[in-house]
């Protein structure tokens, strides 16, 4: 693994230094764009609308479009001066009840390695978070952004969880969320007996993304076969021949939930 950031982690008057690595990978499989009559590659230029002509980097600024339409232009210089000062340390500034912070703050995982001179400032770290049952809260600069996040232990690793800032989540009532309907007691009864049902103890381990398998056979498949024979278009199904759904009543519906997961 390669570390992300190398810094320290402000602990009142203690500082340990320590490694950041990503606490999670992603499984993607590199696609090109191509024409699909001669799998020719596209290639992306940049192109003025204006003109319709190609604009080298070099001739490239960004700005940020006025109502009126015209475009502030901001420089590099600019960028410095909105940037906040690039530190290599977690800063540990509060400590919280994890439970206290609800899970749509929670953003990204890292993973934190103390530095061969850190061993013991790190076991002292997890030991009292361990102990005092919470996380501690910090502020820490990536790249360029600055970052909002918690340290807590998992087993014997301390994780850095990066969290969202609270400007950053919309009011879920933005959407059309209901917020009183009447339940008869019944069909409660019912839905809990679902969950009931289908309790188990989580084991992350259980449950695979097979995306990335799934696609790596089906081109497998196509880069061996020989070309499909072109096929007329498919009947659509009559009124008749199509499944009605939403005809059954809430609790009919619970009914059968509940005897399908006995049987």
């Amino acid at each position: 693994m390669k570390a992300l950031w190398k810094g320290g982690i402000s602990f009142g008057l203690v500082n340990i230094p320590v490694r950041l690595y990503s606490g999670a990978v992603t499984h993607r499989i590199d696609l090109d764009m191509i024409r699909k009559k001669d799998q020719c590659a596209i290639q992306y230029v940049r192109v003025c609308k204006a003109d319709g002509k190609e604009v080298p980097w070099d001739e490239i600024a960004k700005g940020y479009k006025k109502e009126n339409g015209d475009y502030v232009i901001l420089d590099k210089a600019d960028f410095e001066k909105a940037t906040p000062e690039k530190t290599q340390t977690i800063d540990i500034f509060e400590f919280v009840l994890e439970d206290e912070i609800p899970s749509q703050y929670l953003e990204k995982p890292y993973i934190v390695e103390p530095a061969k001179e850190a061993t013991k400032t790190y076991a002292l770290l997890r030991e009292a978070l361990k102990k005092s049952g919470k996380v501690g809260l910090a502020k820490f600069v990536l790249r360029t952004a600055p970052h909002l996040g918690i340290l807590k232990v998992e087993n014997d690793a301390i994780l850095l969880i990066q969290i969202r800032f609270d400007q950053d989540l919309r009011d879920p009532f933005e959407a059309k969320i209901p917020k009183s309907v009447k339940l008869e007691k019944k069909e409660v009864e019912m839905a809990l007996s679902i969950i009931d049902q289908l309790t188990e103890k989580f084991e992350p381990e259980k449950y695979k993304d097979t995306y990335k398998e799934d696609l790596l056979k089906i081109i497998k498949e196509k880069s061996s076969a020989k070309p499909a024979k072109k096929v007329g278009k498919r009947k659509k199904p009559t009124e008749s021949e199509e499944v009605e759904e939403g005809a059954d009543e809430l609790l009919e519906l619970l009914k059968a939930s509940l005897d399908s997961i006995k049987n």
